[in-house]
Formats: structure tokens, C-alpha cells, sequence
């Protein structure tokens, strides 16, 4: 079966003149379906307000611009209000409440990857709001929320029905909304763009790896992540997860080029991306990319929190563990080849600098 790997772009949902909700359809990705995975994107303008609710799917969330506060209720915790920023990575498990306000002028933009395998549609999120529209409340009769929450008709009557927006509405200006508290923020939070680096190649590129080591929470969402910021036209090593995970790429910076190689040796993608796009790589097939003269920077997700890859070029690929004989007789070449194939990208790990 031909597999569909084209990278796409979100498409709005809903919105109002607080923001906009936008998803990827497993309908123009099928990858989101066949992978269970689901993935969105939230944006307030100011003074937007996305409603307090819960997901059908653990995930987790990537501010991709600008500064706001989100607000995180784990199952029988107390709320958690923490300043967030372009960079930051916030794991969400399954019955997480959350919501996300942004008093800023610049618009809050917050991706969301996360795990569809429980959901009611595998490849989509399935949001339920607390309040609003079409909020929980809605749904119940004024007997049974005013018994719920001893409340007279009238006082449930005002409850319910005062809030109409649906999922993101606009506050008004000097609206006073809880502070966030640096503690929160421990445990909960990781910048990517702040943290100590993974890999760090001159003129190539650097990676952050998020995993249970430095956000535990992910271990939770069962799915870990990182960053890549690749520098103007160097190669990311071609590469693939060694452990069955499944990677979903969104290009958050830049642009460049991709190409996956999959089962007998046949290309599944030969593409350029650019920023905004979201693209899946199939579990065990071989990513490559090479970054436009400005430079590309993604985020990915994968199925499992503490990823693991096998690359197959650079200092630390398998090229390298195996023998010169073994080398020769695969390929079926001299010796002489074999030499200066071996020797080469020998200081370089994953990150190819361009060639001089």
C-alpha cells in the first residue's frame, strides 16, 4: 500500500475575535490515523481567552510564538498557573484541565502533538469545554447541576448560560486573571531554547532532547520530544528510530528540504518543507533534511518517551561499528573506496556543516 507522507498545513477549526483553534486532518494526512496521533494548533490574539477543558488524548504542548499564562489542573491536584514563552515544552496527560490566556499584543501560538490511540477518532483531538456554548453544563438539566452544586434555578440559570462564546473568547482590557508562580512552573515546563544542549555541531546544528529525564511528566504522556535548530544549508544525518517509535516534524522556522526512505529501499518522500508544515515519518523509515541558506528549525514528537535512533552517517554511524570487510562485500567495491567512504564525516556526529 503506497503510503501518503506529504506535509500539510493546519486548517481552522473555530475561533472568534480572541483567537483561532487549528487542526490537521487525518483525512489530507492519513499518517495522523495510521499513527494515532493527533495534532493542533491554538492562537490568541489579546486578550484571548481559551476556555477551561480536557482532551481525549494526552499530549503535548509547544509554544511556537510569543509569552501568555496557561493554567493546568492535574486529576486531584490544585491548579497550576505558570508564565509561558516561546520555547517552552509542558507535557499534558489524560485528564489534564487546562486553559491558555494571552494579555499580550503579540499572538500566543501553542502547537499540540499528542497520542489519538484512546481518542474517540484515532488521528484527532476531541476537546470537551467546561464552560461556554457548548460547555458540559449545557448538557445537564437545572435540577441536576443545582442539586450538583446546591444552587437555586435562577443562580444555575445565570451560571450556565452567560458565557456564549465556544472555546476561545476575548476578555476584556484590565479583566484580572490569576498571576502565574514561578514554583509552578517546576516539574511542569521545560524551554527548549534554554536548555542545556543534546548535540552541539559547529556551523551544523543543535538538538534538545525532551524526556523523562529532564520533564518527567512525559513519561505520563508517553511520548517524548525535541528541538532541532539546523544552521543555514547544513544536512541532518539520515537517520531512523531504533525502537518502532513514529515521528511527527513540524517546521516551526525556515524551510528547506526532506527526503524518507522506506521498505526495499524505495523513496516515500522527496519534498521541500517550510514553516507551518507537518509531516510524519513512519516507524524504522530513514529521515534525512537539509536546511535552505536560512537555516530550519523543528519540533517533533515521538512515540515514546525516551526515544532512541540509529544514524547512519557521521561519527557515531553504524557505518563506523562496522568492519571494512563487512563494508566492501555489501557494497561489492575496492577496498580503496571502502577506505575513503569510512574516513569521511568522521568528526561529525549528526549535523553536517555545508561543504566548503
Amino acid at each position: 500500500m503506497e503510503i501518503d507522507l506529504t506535509p500539510q498545513l493546519a486548517k481552522k477549526i473555530y475561533g472568534s475575535d480572541g483567537g483561532s483553534y487549528y487542526s490537521w486532518s487525518p483525512k489530507e494526512l492519513p499518517m495522523l490515523r495510521e499513527g494515532n496521533i493527533g495534532a493542533a494548533k491554538l492562537a490568541l490574539e489579546k486578550n484571548g481567552f481559551a476556555l477551561p477543558r480536557y482532551s481525549d488524548s494526552a499530549k503535548v504542548a509547544y509554544v511556537l510564538q510569543g509569552n501568555g499564562v496557561a493554567g493546568i489542573i492535574l486529576p486531584e491536584s490544585e491548579e497550576k498557573v505558570i508564565a509561558i514563552k516561546k520555547g517552552d515544552a509542558i507535557a499534558l496527560p489524560f485528564g489534564v484541565v487546562t486553559w491558555w490566556f494571552n494579555k499580550e499584543a503579540t499572538d500566543l501560538v501553542v502547537l499540540f502533538l499528542g497520542d489519538t490511540s484512546k481518542a474517540h477518532k484515532s488521528g484527532e483531538f476531541t476537546d470537551f469545554f467546561l464552560t461556554g456554548a457548548n460547555g458540559i453544563f449545557t448538557g445537564f438539566s437545572t435540577e441536576f447541576v443545582g442539586r450538583a452544586w446546591d444552587m437555586d434555578e435562577a443562580s444555575v440559570k445565570s451560571l450556565v448560560k452567560n458565557q456564549t462564546g465556544t472555546g476561545i473568547v476575548k476578555l476584556k482590557d484590565g479583566v484580572k486573571m490569576p498571576e502565574p508562580k514561578k514554583e509552578h512552573r517546576n516539574g511542569m515546563a521545560l524551554n527548549c531554547e534554554e536548555a542545556p544542549l543534546d548535540v552541539d555541531v559547529k556551523n551544523g546544528g543543535r538538538v534538545v532532547v525532551l524526556n523523562t529525564k529532564n520533564l518527567p511528566l512525559v513519561g505520563e504522556v508517553g511520548l517524548g520530544a525535541d528541538l532541532v535548530r539546523l544552521d543555514g544549508s547544513a544536512m541532518c544525518s539520515p537517520g531512523f528510530s531504533c525502537d518502532s517509535a513514529l515521528q511527527v516534524t513540524y517546521i516551526v522556522r525556515g524551510s528547506g528540504r526532506a527526503e524518507v526512505v522506506g521498505v526495499d529501499g524505495k523513496k516515500v518522500l522527496e519534498t521541500r518543507v517550510k514553516a507551518g508544515n507537518l509531516f510524519i515519518v513512519p516507524r524504522f523509515f530513514v529521515v534525512s533534511k537539509i536546511g535552505d541558506p536560512e537555516g530550519m528549525e523543528w519540533f517533533s514528537i515521538i512515540t515514546t518517551p525516551n526515544p532512541v535512533f540509529t544514524h547512519l552517517a557521521g561519527s557515531i554511524g553504524v557505518w563506523k561499528s562496522l568492519s571494512p570487510e563487512v563494508i566492501q562485500a555489501a557494497f561489492n567495491v575496492d577496498a580503496d573506496l571502502v577506505k575513503n567512504f569510512s574516513s569521511k564525516r568522521a568528526s561529525d556526529a549528526i549535523f553536517f556543516p555545508p561543504s566548503k
